[in-house]
């Protein structure tokens, strides 16, 4: 098993930048590709980002292409969400994910969740 834990989220305004990051242990971090979701209040969970195993790939959903950044730091087993132009509707659970290989969108296909971490971002 390889255990993921999120860093705390917060409390924003619209059009704010924060910056989540999810640190990995227990197995090898550079072989796992990394995600992120998020689940909003009342909807489903769904994809934010992904990142291959050595930082040189990347996937958006196109809710946040443009203003999100997902990026790794594989010395420190470390994954990075970086949101910028922060809007209400961004205001979820963000969950950060392993896969082992290969980079996915859909929830499931990673194999190892963290528990999460409230991210909202007021009006």
């Amino acid at each position: 098993q390889v255990q993921l834990k999120e860093s705390e989220g917060g409390l924003v305004q619209a059009g704010d930048s924060l910056r989540i990051s999810c640190a990995a242990s227990g197995r090898t971090f550079s072989d796992y590709a990394m995600g992120w979701f998020r689940q909003a209040p009342g909807k489903e969970r769904e994809f934010v980002a992904t990142i291959s195993r050595g930082g040189t790939i990347t996937y958006y959903a196109d809710a946040v292409k443009g203003r999100f950044t997902i990026s790794r730091d594989n010395a420190k087993n470390t994954v990075y969400l970086q949101m910028n132009s922060l809007k209400p509707e961004d205001t979820a659970v963000y969950y950060c994910a392993a896969r082992p290989y290969s980079t996915g969108t859909g929830s499931d296909e990673y194999n190892y969740w963290g528990q999460g971490t409230q991210v909202t971002v007021s009006s």
